[in-house]
C-alpha cells in the first residue's frame, strides 16, 4: 500500500516537472530569445548626469529591443540624459546628449537653439501652467510711435499689443526642468528655447513694453496672423455693441392754464303777476238834517 502511493506521489512529481519545462518552452517561444540591456534603476530627471547605481541590468526579449539600447552599465557611465526617465525604462542613445556634454539646462538645448530667461508673475506666467515642455505664444504691449503728423505727443503715439513669437518651448520654470509635472507652479522666471533670431526678439520686446505669455496646444502648429489690436480699434469694437441710445422725447409746450367753469347761479321763474285789488275801507255814512240843510257825514 505504500509503495503504492510513492508511486503516485512520484508520477505526480514528474508530471509537475514536465509541465514547468513546457511552459517554459511555450514563454521562450512566444517572446524569442532573452537579452540584457541597461534599464534606469529608479526615476531620473532630464539633465542627469548618470552613474552606476543609477542604473542596472534587465531581462529583455531580443526581438523587441529598442534602438541605441545598451547592454554594460560601465558604457553609460558620465552620459547627461536629454529627457526625463522613469524606473524600469530601458537607456537609449538618442536619450543622451553628445560624449562630454557637461549636466544641467545646457545639455538639454538641441544644436542651434538658445535658452533664454524672462521675468514673470503669475498673470504673466499663466497661473503657473507655463510649465517646462509646454509650448507658449509671446505677447508684447507696448506705445507705438505713429509718425510725426498729428497735434502733439499723444496724437502721434498708440498703445498696442501684439504676438512676437509663436510656439515657443518652455525649457525650465525657476531652477527646475522637470517635464513630468503636470501640477500648476507659481515662479518668478521662465527659460524659453528659441532660435538666435527669435532671441533677439525677445530681448527687444521686453525692454521696449511688458510680455506675457499665452499657453497653447501642443498639438497646435498652425501660425495665428494678427495685426495686433490697438486701444482705438478696442474702443471702438466697445461702441458697435453698445446699445442704441433712447429717441429724445418730444418737446411739450407748456399749457395755458385751464379756465375754471363759472358757476352758474339758477334763475327763478318769474311769477305771473297778480292784479292788485284796493280794496277801500268800509265806512258808515249818516245824514245829518239840520233845520233846512240836510249832510251826510261819513266816519
Amino acid at each position: 500500500m505504500k509503495s503504492r502511493a510513492l508511486w503516485v506521489l512520484l508520477a505526480a512529481l514528474l508530471a509537475g516537472l514536465a509541465a514547468v519545462w513546457l511552459s517554459t518552452r511555450w514563454m521562450r517561444a512566444q517572446t524569442g530569445e532573452i537579452t540584457r540591456v541597461v534599464v534606469a534603476r529608479s526615476d531620473i530627471p532630464l539633465g542627469t548626469r548618470l552613474e552606476p547605481q543609477m542604473l542596472q541590468l534587465a531581462d529583455w526579449p531580443r526581438s523587441s529591443v529598442p534602438t541605441g539600447a545598451r547592454d554594460a552599465v560601465q558604457a553609460l557611465e558620465g552620459r547627461v540624459v536629454l529627457t526625463a526617465l522613469q524606473r524600469g525604462e530601458p537607456i537609449t542613445e538618442a536619450r543622451l546628449a553628445p560624449q562630454g556634454a557637461r549636466a544641467g539646462l545646457s545639455a538639454v538645448v538641441p544644436e542651434g537653439k538658445r535658452a533664454m530667461t524672462v521675468r514673470v508673475n503669475d498673470v504673466v506666467g499663466v497661473a503657473g501652467f507655463a510649465l517646462p515642455g509646454t509650448y507658449v505664444d509671446v505677447l508684447v504691449n507696448t506705445v507705438e510711435d505713429g509718425g510725426t503728423g498729428g497735434a502733439g505727443r499723444a496724437a502721434r503715439e498708440r498703445s498696442v499689443s501684439k504676438i512676437v513669437l509663436e510656439r515657443i518651448l518652455v525649457l525650465a520654470a525657476a531652477q527646475e526642468a522637470d517635464r513630468d509635472s503636470t501640477r500648476p507652479k507659481v515662479v518668478n522666471a521662465v527659460t524659453l528655447e528659441l532660435t538666435p533670431a527669435q532671441a533677439e526678439t525677445l530681448d527687444l520686446a521686453r525692454s521696449v513694453g511688458t510680455l506675457s505669455l499665452v499657453l497653447r496646444n501642443h498639438a497646435d502648429t498652425e501660425a495665428a496672423t494678427t495685426r495686433g489690436a490697438t486701444k482705438a480699434a478696442l474702443l471702438a469694437s466697445v461702441a458697435d455693441v453698445q446699445p442704441a441710445a433712447p429717441p429724445p422725447r418730444p418737446r411739450v409746450s407748456p399749457k395755458a392754464p385751464a379756465k375754471r367753469p363759472v358757476a352758474h347761479t339758477p334763475t327763478a321763474t318769474p311769477r305771473p303777476s297778480i292784479p292788485t285789488v284796493v280794496v277801500e275801507p268800509v265806512r258808515a255814512c249818516v245824514e245829518v238834517v239840520a233845520g233846512p240843510v240836510r249832510r251826510t257825514e261819513c266816519f
